[in-house]
C-alpha cells in the first residue's frame, strides 16, 4: 500500500526502537519521512536505512525537551519541504522509581521530553495543517498512563498526561479537520525495554510469561496501529486512544 504518498510526515524519536519501526513503516507506504532524534546519528542511520531501500526521508537532530528546538524542528522541515502532513511525537524516557527515590532532575526532565515536547511542537505544527486544511497528529502515550504500574510515578504522570492532551486537542481542532490520536502501548521489545529488564534482573521470556498473547510486542507491531492512524482508513477516528498490549494486565 502507498497510503502517504506525497506526504510529508515527522517523527520524533525516531532513532529509538519504536521510532525507527514507525519511520521505516511510513516511508514504506510512501511518505517522505523526517527521522528527528537527539541522537543525530542515530535518527541519519534510520534515514540512510530508508533511502537506500528506495524510500524518502532526512535526518534531523534536535533536543525536543527544549522549546527553540521543538519549532526549530517544524520551521526547517515546512522551509525545506513546504508542507507537514503527519506529526508522530514518540519520543519519550522512562525515570523509573517511586515518588522518594525520583530525583527533581527525573521528574522535570520526564515532563520536559515526553510532555512539554508534544505542546511546543504541536504548537509549532498546528498552524500550518490549518493552512492546508487538515493534517494528522500521532502521539505515543502507554498502557501505564491509563492503568499506572508501580514504582514508575513520573513516566506513568507523563502519559497519562498525554492521553489527555491528545483529547484535548483532538477536540479543540477537529473543527480544522486535524486527528489526533494516541497510540498506548504495552509491553514492547526495544533497546530500551531491555536495559530495565536487565536491571531488574529479569529477562524478556519473563516478560513475555504476563502477557496472554504468549509474549510481548514487537516494535512493528506499533508501527502499523500507527500507520493505519495516520492514514484515511481512519478517517472518523479523533480522540481515540488505542492500546495495543496483547491483553496483558500492568506488570
Amino acid at each position: 500500500m502507498k497510503r502517504f504518498e506525497g506526504k510529508v510526515a515527522v517523527v520524533t524519536g525516531g532513532g529509538g526502537g519504536i521510532g525507527s519501526a514507525i519511520s521505516r513503516r511510513l516511508a514504506d507506504e510512501g511518505a517522505l519521512v523526517v527521522v528527528s532524534d537527539v541522537n543525530g546519528e542515530a535518527a541519519g542511520a534510520v534515514a540512510a536505512e530508508i533511502v537506500s531501500q528506495g524510500g524518502s526521508a532526512i535526518a534531523v537532530a534536535a533536543d525536543i525537551s527544549q522549546r527553540e528546538p521543538c519549532f526549530g524542528l517544524i520551521a526547517e522541515v515546512f522551509d525545506q519541504k513546504g508542507r507537514i502532513d503527519i506529526l508522530v511525537n514518540n519520543a519519550g524516557i522512562n525515570r523509573r522509581g517511586n515518588l522518594l527515590a525520583l530525583t527533581d532532575d527525573d521528574w522535570h526532565t520526564s515532563f520536559a521530553v515526553n510532555l512539554d515536547s508534544m505542546f511546543y511542537l504541536c504548537r509549532a505544527a498546528i498552524p500550518h495543517m490549518i493552512e492546508a486544511g487538515g493534517g494528522v497528529i500521532v502521539n505515543t502515550a502507554s498502557q501505564w498512563g491509563l492503568y499506572p504500574a508501580p514504582n514508575h510515578i513520573a513516566y506513568n504522570t507523563t502519559k497519562a498526561a498525554v492521553a489527555a492532551f491528545t483529547q484535548n486537542l483532538a477536540r479543540d481542532y477537529a473543527p480544522h479537520k486535524i486527528r489526533v490520536n494516541a497510540v498506548c502501548p504495552g509491553e514492547i521489545h526495544t533497546p530500551m525495554l531491555e536495559a530495565g529488564v536487565k536491571r531488574a534482573g529479569r529477562t524478556i521470556a519473563d516478560l513475555g510469561k504476563l502477557v496472554p498473547f504468549g509474549r510481548i510486542g514487537r516494535p512493528e507491531e506499533v508501527a502499523a496501529l500507527v500507520a493505519f492512524l495516520a492514514s484515511d482508513e481512519a478517517a472518523f477516528m479523533c480522540g481515540s486512544l488505542v492500546e495495543i498490549t496483547g491483553a496483558q494486565a500492568v506488570a
